[in-house]
């Protein structure tokens, strides 16, 4: 009917004029005017039903000036064009469209070669897919971000063939295959193929009416956190209202994961509120009394007895305690092995008052997430650092600052000019570490080696390495194991069967968590230091008492002094390992000469080895099932 033909040529006019008013191009693109077939591949995909809004143009150029940019015509309602239009439209409204489109895809969108007018129809109809026979133009391999999605989203397909669901972020389709128990490897079963559609339209419709759409991201980026915070089982047969709540709970994690902006706050004071302020005079400060304490809660995995990590925290509580006296109520939950048995204890501390609790393992993040929503009015803290979400706030110490210190004091006191190092788990950090150890030696000496060792490999035997490359000076764990006491941590040297200690780093959690425990007593935290929803991760380093070497008094008095003044200028950040030239493994150069410091997000995430380091990243399928649980949560390895 004339009467249907104008009122999409209407919509098609009102695109067209805003768009040329805006100054962006108002028909539609044209494939071969964007990619030559020189540059890509042919693969043949065949009869799939492709989503509406992925078409997006066509395959030449002889159409795309009788559509504008939303495919609604704009041609006059007396042209040839619009007597075909018509007389498809009816047919299809009275027998529905019955012939395939042919269509060309590139980079996950869709360009029609022939069925223009089917689409238009299909879309001035509201119609959510049609049926196209399609040919992939596969473009070859880059660095690029875009084509690196892409090429995962083509090993998704091949697994799952389903075009609906996009993401912004590298590594996304393995984390949406592993929230269903499948992989980018095998064939899933159809049913799991098909419960994940009709998860992804159930969440798509209720997310889209709470305003998903203005957000910056896609849908499918909010799929994922959703998945992370409720999992894909509860989606079936969801009542709308539940499904809307959680939504409205999680838009500032979807907020969070459209920008994926971690803030770092380097110093406690960047977090602090400040109460000579106007704000801060208003703000009435809390009263915690021995009658009336601030209680905090400590989860961790094990008994502190059988683990260095876990005991360094539980010296922190412990310090807290003495520190602020009746005014403060500790209690820890020694035995949060899995997910379960923490939300069990979590919900008990909350039960018991609990208004902060710090869970102290990366491994422990997801299901601390799913508590900080559930109980929005209680102060949620991880121990870990650069992960992105705004419900949990993460803590972590620049220890690479430490690293640093104790590197230079190997390279003064190592022989033959190699040292080892037994590092942990391959988390954001952790490499850092051994690039600052690393840099540290060569600046003592600069023919050191540095031999590299990972703890948390399986079946390997790291002491029989060291001996093997003839190395005695070693950077152990940082902590003692009090079940098992030894001298390997810190820096030692391993001769005649005895271990003399150097110098060992200090995770000074009790000062860390008297920091964050004295702004919530003196009414100096900020529930939104940022004034937006970010993720807000505090790392802070020797400036702020949280991190130090203790060195042995039995080193040569002229290495002790010249450490202090390297550890003083480390304290007032005059000093920073990742300053000027630097050369990874190969003589590969990261930067050069006089340049400034490598950005935070850079020390954080760095996956190269300094050049003096032998050895390597660990691969995922060496680790144990602890790091592997680490790296999963903020690995800087993949799979």
């Amino acid at each position: 009917m004339i009467d249907d033909y104008l009122r999409a040529k209407r919509l098609g006019d009102r695109c067209f004029r805003k768009d040329t008013i805006r100054g962006v191009y108002p028909y539609l693109p044209a494939l071969d005017e964007i990619v030559s077939l020189q540059d890509v591949s042919e693969e043949p995909v065949g009869l799939i039903e492709i989503p509406i809004d992925k078409i997006v143009g066509t395959k030449t150029k002889g159409r795309t000036e009788s559509f504008a940019r939303n495919f609604m015509p704009i041609l006059a309602q007396n042209s040839e064009f619009a007597a075909k239009w018509i007389r498809l439209y009816d047919s299809a409204v009275t027998e529905g469209i019955r012939e395939p489109i042919k269509v060309y895809e590139y980079m996950r969108q869709f360009y029609v070669q022939e069925g223009n007018k089917r689409v238009s129809m299909s879309r001035f109809l509201e119609i959510e897919s049609v049926l196209g026979d399609v040919t992939r133009l596969v473009p070859t391999r880059t660095e690029d971000l875009e084509n690196k999605i892409y090429f995962e989203f083509l090993d998704f397909y091949r697994v799952a063939p389903y075009y609906d669901i996009a993401f912004s972020h590298e590594g996304d389709y393995a984390k949406l295959a592993g929230y269903y128990g499948e992989d980018l490897k095998k064939t899933w079963p159809v049913e799991k193929l098909e419960n994940l559609r009709s998860n992804y339209i159930t969440f798509r419709k209720v997310f889209k009416k709470e305003g998903g759409d203005r957000l910056d991201m896609t849908t499918g980026d909010a799929f994922l956190v959703y998945l992370r915070f409720y999992g894909p089982r509860d989606l079936l047969g969801m009542d709308e209202g539940i499904l809307k709540s959680r939504i409205q709970k999680l838009w500032d994690e979807f907020l969070v994961s459209g920008t994926e902006e971690v803030a770092l706050a380097l110093h406690p004071s960047e977090v602090e509120k400040d109460n000579n302020s106007l704000f801060g005079i208003w703000q009435k400060k809390p009263e915690f009394t021995a009658n009336k304490p601030l209680k905090v809660a400590f989860m961790y995995e094990r008994p502190a007895e059988t683990s260095q990590w876990i005991y360094g925290h539980e010296l922190g509580r412990n310090y807290i305690e003495q520190v602020f006296g009746p005014e403060v109520e500790t209690i820890c939950y020694d035995d949060c092995t899995y997910n379960e048995l923490l939300r069990w204890r979590i919900d008990q501390a909350v039960e018991a008052g609990a208004q902060i609790i710090f869970t102290v393992s990366p491994i422990q993040m997801e299901e601390t997430l799913k508590s900080a929503l559930h109980f929005p009015d209680v102060k949620f803290l991880n121990c870990s650092v650069n992960l992105t979400q705004s419900s949990v706030r993460t803590y972590y110490g620049r220890m690479y600052e430490a690293k640093f210190l104790m590197g230079f004091l190997a390279g003064t006191r190592n022989r033959g000019h190699k040292i080892g190092y037994l590092a942990a788990y391959p988390i954001y950090g952790a490499v850092a570490e051994i690039n600052a150890f690393a840099i540290g030696a060569s600046m003592a000496d600069p023919e050191s080696e540095i031999y590299l060792a990972w703890s948390c490999e399986k079946d390997k035997d790291w002491r029989g390495f060291f001996r093997e490359m003839g190395v005695d000076l070693i950077s152990g764990p940082d902590l003692i194991r009090p079940e098992k006491a030894t001298r390997e941590y810190g820096l030692y040297r391993e001769e005649a069967g005895e271990i003399k200690n150097l110098a060992f780093p200090i995770w000074d959690w009790g000062k860390y968590y008297e920091l964050i425990i004295r702004q919530m007593l003196e009414g100096r935290w900020e529930n939104d230091p940022l004034g937006e929803a970010r993720a807000l991760n505090y790392w802070w380093g020797m400036s702020s008492g949280v991190i130090d070497v203790i060195l042995s008094p039995h080193l040569p008095y002229q290495t002790y002094k010249l450490a202090d003044i390297l550890k003083q200028s480390m304290v007032t950040e005059a000093l920073n390992p990742f300053y000027g030239e630097i050369y990874e493994q190969g003589h590969k150069k990261i930067k050069g000469y006089g340049t400034p410091k490598l950005s935070n997000e850079e020390i954080l995430t760095q996956r190269w080895l300094a050049e003096n380091v032998i050895g390597s990243l660990p691969q995922i399928d060496d680790l144990s099932l602890k790091a592997k649980e680490a790296v999963n949560v903020s690995g800087v390895i993949e799979e």
